[in-house]
């Protein structure tokens, strides 16, 4: 493969109901921003890549077409994925691979979401034949596991607070954020509403309308580059025989296989911030053990002891994550440009002290797809 980097990326400032805009115009947004942040134009783009998840969440089926035109996408190859949650980071890695591969030399790459144009949490309950369904959305589905993960873990009841209280005050640093909580404290996350025990309602994401966008090009263009060491794609069943819901294989799996490619062999000590998909806050210590950054049962631990913060060990979301905004289809590709920015120096008031290495993360569906990306300020 040929080396790819992100030279520029751009998101919308997210909110609960963006009346202001349609979705070509959401999308636009985004795309402005990262074509300015690139210094590029129309003509310089060979092809688009659009994610976003389930058409039920604004209930308009194949958007892609009808918005290729302010996509710029009219007389280029436009693609759609879907990967259900995971599908930010899913475009991400296609539109990289378009580049790695010599099929074309700048791509760019957007998702979006606009949930306020329909209801993501009842999109969520449909009983579905042959499939669980699921009554109560994506916190009634994710709540058993992780009951499941402090039972295994003897993880104090206090984390989880701790980490929404870490990545909202995240959020008040980053001027796009849904959700701006500086005086966010433990103490008013465990006094909010129990929804789903034990998930309460300041430990979960927002429902938010936004679009992030990301142009990789096979070469740098006028400003800094985030170059892309590795990128990883893995899936499983939502049910089988045995299966671990609280520490999916094909998330191990996709972790294994990107730092092997990206040549690290101790993530802890290698990577400088990780952008990871945690729309429940318990999601954090349990993505850090599925990503191998330390052993089973340990990952509370590390964002116990306050090395998740920025200014730790491994700065997990400085963005404020998902936590703090949650367009879903562009919730993954938040992930993989805010790490980009990292590494690049861009990121602003929440930017990580020395970032040269960093992660973004996605995941997806019942926690079975799963898409990941390793960045690098170097060109490999």
């Amino acid at each position: 493969m040929r080396p790819a980097a992100v030279v520029g990326t751009g998101q919308t400032h997210h909110a609960a109901k963006r009346l202001d805009v349609s979705m070509a115009g959401l999308c636009r947004e985004a795309i402005d921003r990262a074509m300015a942040d690139a210094g590029v134009d129309w003509p310089d783009i060979d092809a688009v890549v659009l994610g976003k998840a389930p058409d039920q969440f604004e209930g308009v089926m194949m958007p892609e077409l009808f918005l290729a035109d302010a996509l710029g996408a009219v007389g280029k190859p436009l693609l759609r994925v879907h990967t259900a949650g995971s599908v930010g980071g899913s475009t991400g890695n296609v539109a990289a691979s378009l580049v790695q591969s010599g099929v074309h030399n700048r791509v760019l790459a957007v998702a979006f979401e606009k949930q306020s144009e329909s209801n993501a949490m009842w999109a969520l309950s449909v009983p579905t034949p042959f499939t669980m369904p699921v009554h109560a959305g994506a916190g009634g589905y994710f709540a058993p596991h992780v009951r499941a993960y402090i039972r295994r873990a003897g993880a104090p009841e206090h984390v989880g607070t701790m980490v929404a209280a870490k990545d909202r005050r995240n959020g008040a640093l980053n001027p796009y954020a849904h959700l701006k909580q500086p005086d966010i404290t433990v103490e008013s996350v465990r006094a909010s509403t129990m929804l789903w025990d034990p998930i309460r309602y300041d430990e979960t994401c927002p429902s938010s309308d936004g679009a992030c966008a990301v142009v990789i090009s096979a070469e740098p263009t006028s400003g800094p580059a985030a170059w892309i060491r590795a990128t990883a794609l893995r899936t499983e069943p939502t049910t089988f025989a045995g299966r671990d819901q609280v520490n999916p294989q094909a998330g191990r799996d996709a972790a294994r296989a990107l730092w092997k490619q990206a040549g690290i062999t101790d993530p802890l000590s290698e990577v400088d911030a990780a952008e990871i998909y945690v729309p429940f806050s318990w999601f954090e210590p349990m993505w850090l053990e599925n990503l191998g950054f330390t052993d089973v049962g340990q990952g509370w631990k590390l964002t116990e002891a306050g090395e998740t913060e920025i200014g730790g060990r491994l700065p997990v979301n400085p963005s404020g994550g998902v936590l703090s905004s949650n367009p879903i289809g562009a919730s993954g590709l938040l992930r993989f440009a805010e790490a980009a920015m990292q590494v690049m120096g861009t990121a602003g008031d929440h930017q990580v002290d020395g970032a040269r290495v960093a992660l973004g993360h996605a995941y997806g569906g019942g926690s079975q797809f799963f898409a990941m990306w390793v960045v690098g300020s170097e060109k490999p």
